[in-house]
């Protein structure tokens, strides 16, 4: 039986206990709102420029303002008339297509290569594939713009077409290479057993399992092809992309018609990056 003393003291040892978790609980909501308020307030800065833009494509103004006076769409009827842009569009589409595509297969071979292989050199060749995303844009604009020159490929849209596949490969090899090295490479072993020969083993059995990754990796290298402008500046010669028009068109003069091919990407690099994300969500 507990003396008076002792009740008195255990007690104020469950008042203190208590209290503490209360303070404790409080401190982690406190945290959750700080954190939150953080992220909501990067959130606003990196949108506020999207924000701004698209308001503006439907202004009736033929200069740059914001709040923008009136509304009306004839930014975009200019857009979708012009040849010059219409142009562009279907430049920048077929590019972004083409040396997705191309990045895909090649970045995916090489990510097999990488989450599979043991040989001697393999975090040197991976450093190797991941340089174009470290080396400043300038430098490796630069450096293709020689190389193509020797090659008799500057200005080419087969030198084009090489240098965004180069810009490509490293978001295949690294999402590919995670979702590779996420398949259990007992099921490759079992269909080498059965008697598949490799090329079977991955079009049958890996590929299909990595569909959702590789659906990812393409739209990653699509987004970065389409948005490419620094080194197309150097190396595309005459021919000319969405984003390398709207640097000119801002060199010659402020087109509100800027603004209106701005929310035209904007939307396009959205909906791409929501398919990406539920891919991914799927993805192994």
């Amino acid at each position: 039986m507990k003396t008076p003393a002792q009740k008195n003291t255990s007690g104020r040892q469950v008042g203190v206990v208590g209290t503490s978790r209360t303070s404790d609980g409080l401190v982690r909501r406190l945290n959750r709102v700080l954190l939150g308020g953080a992220a909501i307030g990067v959130l606003l800065f990196l949108i506020l420029p999207v924000l701004i833009v698209i308001p503006m494509s439907f202004s009736e103004s033929s200069s740059l303002r914001f709040p923008p006076q009136g509304f009306s769409l004839r930014w975009y009827v200019q857009v979708f008339t012009d040849s010059g842009w219409l142009t562009a569009m279907r430049t920048s589409l077929v590019l972004a297509v083409l040396s997705s595509t191309l990045a895909l297969a090649l970045g995916s071979l090489g990510a097999y290569g990488l989450a599979r292989g043991t040989f001697k050199g393999r975090d040197l060749l991976q450093s190797n594939f991941i340089a174009p995303l470290i080396i400043p844009s300038v430098i490796l604009a630069v450096a293709l713009y020689l190389v193509l020159a020797m090659t008799s490929m500057l200005g080419t849209f087969t030198g084009l077409l090489l240098a965004h596949t180069l810009l490509g490969v490293p978001y295949v090899v690294l999402i590919m290479t995670v979702a590779i090295r996420s398949f259990d490479v007992s099921i490759e072993q079992v269909a080498f057993t059965l008697g598949a020969p490799w090329r079977t083993m991955f079009l049958k059995v890996l590929l299909p399992n990595l569909l959702p990754s590789a659906a990812a990796a393409w739209i990653f290298a699509f987004v970065t092809s389409f948005d490419e402008v620094i080194v197309t500046n150097f190396i595309s010669g005459t021919y000319e992309t969405v984003p390398k028009k709207m640097f000119n068109e801002l060199i010659l003069q402020i087109n509100p018609a800027i603004t209106a091919i701005a929310s035209i990407l904007i939307f396009i690099s959205i909906v791409l990056m929501l398919l990406m994300a539920k891919l991914r969500f799927r993805a192994p």
